[in-house]
């Protein structure tokens, strides 16, 4: 895999072995019945083989809590799933978290290990990082090939207590905003338009508004005013392309706005989609050209295709009617076809999710005291036999700031993850019922837009290659071969790639036509130094650049405004003496690391010879050394120096050339350097004796150099050779809290004074056999929020909540 021209192969081969082929389903019933025709089953067709190309990665993270102070630690636990069927899906083995600000610009970056489709990983955010709202968001190599809004995103807020970095709010009318989606996508001459809207505050948050529509002429068209959540709608037929239309809204603080709706089009469709029955959906498409004429309708969710029809326009109009019951869980896409497959509208509808992972937890108390003991029992309410299911937990003191629910798994996975904007309260759309429920649900929808893919991507008649790989068995280093001083790709050009370490690992990779290299890293943990060279005998000019693994395309998203509440400053002085006494009296404890275990053995495997030199007498020259203890290298000195060769046991004789020489892992081209080398900085000599594949590279043999620390030992690298800091994967922190569960422990003085009391990304159900959870509470009284979730291996996801009580001692 490290040939970056085997990528398409690879791809192809992987991917046939995590998948089954999509299998196309296509039905309509009751007045929706009807023969598909070809235009009809092309685009089906292209949409099935653009899915079927690979699958559908998405990932969800499970932070420890919505609100952080600078200085604190960030934990997290990644679940990577199938987004067709939210199973599990062990494709990546890394997963990409960073920290944007409010500009899209990264504060915090981090690689996370993924086994068996989970992984665990946090951040120590920065005492110098400024009051505000902050992006998380998560994303695989793989991910990266279909766009940023397909990426994992959530909103934390950090708190400075240190600094005044923002100012308190202000009342301000710019920071209030109102957006309008005709449904379908399009305002049409003549043709009678749904119009959803959404108006927000300055924090992302619904608000109460009302409004007129008036036309050029100052004349009002309509009428409206909110819903649930700053949502709504309204009708209104445009009555020229040239016409503007403009919305003046009031404010439920008696401030006013002015937004310009999205232009009119002369010619056009509009589709509308109601709920006819309690079990039937009604679509309409309207159309300003009144010939015959046929169209499609396309509608899909989750891979899935559940609706494929063909429908004719009669007089401009046409309808069809869907049972909700073909409709999969989660939100559908009807996209509507002409004849020449172009996408004409789209809408968005949602059939919540009947099915959910049902989780119980209960503590053993209704309140505690003071370094109490708590257990609590985790279990799935209604187990299936050998179901399994990975979940996390977290325990955080609740205040004012803490108020804001954190995002829980079976809502993302389920509603907002197949969303483009910000979704305010998801539980609600799972929760409510009634009329005002299905009424606040469909205004979501209409306030949705378009699709994440883009149809030119799906309806091409060839699709190009993937650009990112998935990355299954560790980091993928990507790097770049040039011509010095023109840029020009160098192809075909063996690179090699080595971190000094006494755990001798060697990657090598021939560069493509565009230059491009690529080298598979595994167990690549930490900040590690890593050297890339060319053999200078096949080039000695090239110029070596590393790829930043990290996406530069971001998701358009806006984040709230941010201002310090006075209100609060009370709670904001209890989490800043908080958090400094735990740094004071526990910040030892906050970098321990979890050991993880190594493959101490060398790639080449057991070598065929080896020699502890502190076993024989040390010798000045390391030639010496080698003439008097190694047979299996042969020491020839030539016009331009020394040369080694190497035995070759097999055919009994010696090889043509230099074998690859190591040291450290490093490949040594000039074998003078290594001579020069004083052999008592040498510990380890290993030695294969005969010839080694490795990738597309061939070695006449392998001598292999280790010093005592495995870090050169002062060693003078060619100067052409990149020596480059690069950070491998998270190490995995332990989560560290004090236990109480000894006379002399209850009885310390030192404070506890935690906010999260506890926090587990490992916890692991099997059918009906309960965990039990154990931890100690602190010294602060007060409500704590129990938050459990997680995702079985079938798929289903579920999260529960429930709040017990720190009671202060008597």
């Amino acid at each position: 895999m490290n040939d970056i021209n085997t990528k398409v192969t690879m791809a192809g081969w992987l991917l046939r072995r995590l998948l089954p082929l999509l299998a196309l389903g296509a039905a309509a019933s009751g007045t929706a019945q009807g023969q598909t025709d070809s235009v009809g089953r092309a685009v089906a067709r292209q949409l099935a083989r653009y899915e079927q190309r690979g699958p559908q990665e998405k990932l969800f993270l499970h932070l420890d809590r919505p609100v952080y102070l600078a200085g604190e630690l960030m934990w997290f636990k990644v679940y990577a799933v199938d987004g067709g069927q939210n199973k599990p899906l062990a494709l990546s083995s890394v997963a990409y978290v960073e920290v944007l600000n409010q500009a899209n610009q990264p504060v915090l970056q981090g690689k996370v290990a993924l086994a068996n489709a989970v992984g665990r990983g946090s951040f120590s955010l920065p005492g110098a990082l400024a009051s505000g709202h902050y992006t998380v968001r998560a994303y695989t190599s793989w991910m990266q090939n279909f766009g940023p809004e397909t990426y994992f995103h959530t909103s934390v807020t950090v708190v400075n207590t240190f600094a005044a970095s923002a100012a308190a709010v202000r009342k301000d009318s710019a920071a209030h905003d109102a957006q309008f989606f005709p449904e379908g996508g399009h305002l049409v001459k003549g043709l009678r338009s749904t119009v959803a809207f959404k108006v927000t505050d300055r924090n992302g948050r619904g608000m109460a508004a009302r409004g007129r529509v008036l036309n050029g002429r100052g004349q009002e068209v309509a009428a409206f005013q909110t819903l649930r959540l700053g949502m709504g709608r309204f009708s209104f037929t445009p009555a020229s392309e040239q016409e503007t239309y403009t919305a003046v809204l009031t404010l439920a603080t008696k401030q006013v706005l002015t937004r310009r709706l999205p232009r009119v089009q002369e010619q056009g469709y509009v589709l509308h989609l109601e709920a006819s029955s309690p079990t039937q959906l009604t679509l309409t498409v309207n159309a300003t050209r009144t010939q015959p004429e046929t169209v499609f309708v396309l509608g899909h969710a989750r891979k899935k295709v559940a609706v494929a029809n063909s429908i004719q326009l009669v007089n401009g109009q046409a309808v069809l009617v869907v049972n909700k019951s073909q409709l999969p869980e989660g939100v559908t896409h009807f996209t509507l076809f002409d004849a020449g497959q172009k996408p004409l509208c789209e809408r968005l509808y949602f059939r919540p999710p009947t099915s959910t992972l049902a989780l119980t937890a209960r503590a053993d108390k209704a309140h505690y005291a003071p370094r109490e003991q708590v257990h609590i029992e985790a279990a799935l309410a209604a187990p299936t036999p050998r179901l399994a299911a990975s979940l996390s937990m977290a325990v955080y003191r609740l205040d004012s700031l803490n108020a804001t629910p954190a995002l829980a798994i079976d809502r993302y996975l389920g509603l907002t993850s197949d969303l483009k904007g910000n979704v305010e309260n998801p539980d609600y759309y799972f929760m409510a019922t009634g009329p005002e429920a299905e009424a606040a649900t469909d205004n979501l929808m209409l306030t949705q837009g378009w699709s994440r893919f883009r149809w030119e991507d799906v309806l091409r008649p060839a699709f190009k290659p993937f650009e990112h790989l998935p990355e299954p068995n560790g980091p993928l280093i990507r790097g770049r071969i040039s011509q010095a001083g023109t840029n020009l790709p160098q192809p075909n050009i063996m690179t090699y790639l080595s971190s000094p370490s006494r755990i001798i690992q060697l990657n090598n990779s021939q560069s493509n036509a565009q230059g491009q290299v690529q080298f598979e890293m595994n167990d690549f943990v930490g900040p590690q130094e890593i050297v890339v060279q060319t053999d200078p005998q096949q080039d000695s000019t090239c110029r070596i650049t590393i790829t930043d693994p990290f996406s530069a395309q971001y998701a358009s998203r806006r984040l709230p405004g941010f201002g310090i509440n006075t209100r609060f400053e009370t709670d904001y002085a209890k989490r800043h003496l908080q958090n400094q006494v735990q740094n004071v009296y526990a910040g030892k404890y906050r970098n321990h690391y979890r050991r993880l275990p190594a493959d101490s053995l060398a790639f080449y495997g057991k070598p065929d010879q080896t020699y502890l030199l502190d076993k024989y007498t040390r010798f000045k020259v390391l030639e010496e050394v080698l003439r008097e203890y190694v047979p299996g290298v042969v020491v020839r000195i030539r016009k331009d120096g020394f040369h080694f060769l190497v035995a070759d046991n097999v055919n009994q004789t010696l090889q043509d050339r230099n074998p690859m020489v190591l040291l450290d892992g490093v490949p040594v081209f000039d074998i003078n350097k290594i001579m020069a080398m004083p052999p008592i900085k040498i510990q380890k000599l290993d030695v294969i004796t005969s010839r080694y594949f490795q990738g597309l590279a061939v070695y006449d043999g392998i001598v292999s150099f280790t010093t005592y620390k495995g870090d050169l030992e002062g060693f003078q690298l060619d100067p052409r050779v990149l020596v480059q800091r690069y950070e491998g994967v998270q190490q995995q922190r332990e989560f560290y809290a004090p236990r109480y569960d000894t006379p002399q422990a209850a009885q310390s003085r030192l404070p506890d004074l935690r906010n999260l009391l506890y926090w587990n990304p490992d916890i692991q159900l099997t059918g009906a056999v309960p965990r039990q959870l154990d931890f100690f509470t602190g010294d602060q009284a007060g409500r704590y929020l129990v938050v459990l979730q997680g995702l079985a291996t079938n798929g289903l996801a579920g999260s529960t909540s429930f709040v017990l009580e720190v009671k202060p001692a008597l």
